[in-house]
């Protein structure tokens, strides 16, 4: 069994065991532990042109601010997704792609554009408006799409800032493996251990990670008091989600 964890604000408790105080600082801990709030399942809807895919959340409780919605696109059948996300516009948010399988084709009206292959992420600053598409590539051999589209408010002080872009590939995110290769996380925005990720200088400061852990391991991660924190599961169960206030 593999958990993938597929974050923006992490979740996360550090916890000391120290030979001689061992419930002195279990009883610490948990004084400073809040428990999930919230556990949601995806609902089938359809987007785009006719895009069949899983919505996690949407964007009618403002308590997961700054998250907005949380879509997962999964589909071998190209009836399901071929028609696409053509043109439509984007202002005061950020919209994160993160691609597993298969490929995007997409554009906007700054100019960019390209393909977003396995393994890559599309990360685009709206600010003060944008338009863009996003079309799923045919293949003849392989017509699995998998991927996800994460939409995070931008502050009020920031929502007219100038649009941006960042196309990051595969090859640009760093893999890391903890406790004896029992956890994998790629980092593709945040820092573990001293590593960073592709993306920085976000104003929101999130972090974005995907984790896999083996069974009978746990992963435990420190997250800034105040932070919002939110974790889809795409494989496995049984996951506790936890924190400590700084």
């Amino acid at each position: 069994m593999i958990y993938d964890l597929f974050t923006y604000f992490y979740i996360g408790l550090i916890f000391i065991r120290q030979r001689n105080n061992f419930m002195t600082e279990v009883l610490n801990i948990m004084k400073k532990v809040r428990k999930v709030k919230v556990s949601l399942k995806s609902r089938p809807t359809v987007e785009g042109a006719g895009v069949r895919l899983k919505r996690a959340f949407g964007y009618a409780d403002d308590s997961l601010d700054p998250f907005l919605l949380l879509d997962d696109f999964h589909s071998d059948d190209p009836r399901d997704y071929m028609a696409g996300f053509p043109w439509h516009p984007h202002r005061g948010i950020e919209t994160i792609t993160y691609i597993l399988h298969g490929k995007l084709e997409h554009g906007d009206s700054l100019g960019n554009g390209g393909v977003i292959e396995a393994g890559d992420v599309q990360w685009m600053t709206s600010g003060s408006g944008i338009i863009h598409n996003e079309m799923p590539k045919s293949n003849k051999t392989d017509s699995l799409i998998w991927g996800f589209q994460l939409w995070a408010n931008l502050p009020a002080s920031h929502k007219m800032m100038e649009p941006r872009y960042r196309d990051i590939k595969k090859s640009q995110i760093p893999e890391i493996q903890l406790k004896n290769d029992n956890i994998k996380i790629k980092i593709i925005c945040g820092v573990i251990d001293g590593v960073k990720g592709p993306v920085q200088d976000i104003i929101t400061e999130p972090e974005y990670l995907d984790i896999s852990i083996s069974p009978n391991s746990e992963y435990i991660h420190p997250v800034k008091s105040g932070h919002n924190v939110f974790a889809y599961t795409i494989e496995g169960k049984d996951i506790l989600m936890i924190r400590k206030r700084n």
